[in-house]
């Protein structure tokens, strides 16, 4: 998706016209995804092919929008989760929200975040996630999810990004990138852009269905910068549901 160009009009049309759908698309899912989780999934999958195909701000460049297929991996109910959003032990907090150095398809350092059997109070920290361009983008760590796979259960830290529209931000990494799907990741949850599957704030829960787990634009066309998975967001073992590439 472009960023509007000052004095045309058209282009900033269009992107909020791209927002609108896919807010949209998101809240429809919302609706039906605890009724009718297929059907659900299925106009997720339907709805995002038809605008990277045919919308002027999908992602695909423009020469390859009439040839993309979208590919997914075979639907697993056991991929979606209602997780709470446990705060952070302070000690774990400072350890992993230190600032990442980034370059182009830099992922940050290879660092095992320390982990602690009680969590405590903590305020929401500050730190910055790389991007695929290049630079970084600032973000606030405020707290992590225990996601209960049937491996085991793994941590994936949640953010808010400070800049930009603002919104919850989950990326993981996993053991399918860089064959099966994009090297530098995918989102589970992108609120900036709508894309959120829901939760419960009185419960402090949030949704997170690997079914609907998606690629950033830079997996489609480099040209875009896309902030990147955390070392503490990298998963060992292998996710095979949501959109995949091969």
């Amino acid at each position: 998706m472009t960023e509007p160009t000052a004095g045309d009009p058209t282009e900033t049309l269009e992107l909020a016209d791209w927002r609108r759908r896919v807010a949209d698309l998101y809240a429809e899912v919302r609706r039906s995804t605890t009724t009718d989780h297929e059907a659900a999934l299925a106009l997720w999958r339907a709805t995002r092919e038809r605008l990277f195909r045919e919308h002027p701000q999908s992602p695909v460049p423009a020469a390859k929008r009439d040839a993309f297929r979208a590919r997914h991996y075979p639907v697993d109910l056991a991929m979606r989760f209602e997780v709470a959003v446990e705060a952070d032990d302070p000690a774990v907090a400072g350890a992993v929200g230190t600032m990442i150095a980034a370059s182009p398809l830099n992922y940050g350092r290879d660092a095992t975040p320390p982990r602690s059997a009680g969590l405590a109070t903590a305020t929401p920290l500050a730190m910055e996630l790389p991007v695929s361009a290049g630079g970084t983008m600032a973000m606030r760590r405020i707290g992590h999810v225990e996601i209960p796979f049937p491996a085991g259960a793994r941590r994936l830290g949640v953010f808010w990004m400070s800049g930009y529209a603002g919104g919850l931000f989950v990326p993981f990494r996993d053991a399918t990138n860089g064959t099966e799907t994009y090297g530098a990741g995918r989102y589970l949850l992108d609120a900036a852009k709508s894309a959120d599957l829901g939760g419960d704030a009185a419960r402090g829960t949030l949704v997170l269905d690997f079914n609907f787990a998606f690629h950033p634009s830079c997996a489609f066309d480099p040209k875009w910068a896309c902030p990147l998975a955390p070392p503490e967001n990298r998963l060992d073992i292998p996710i095979r549901a949501g959109e995949r590439l091969a």
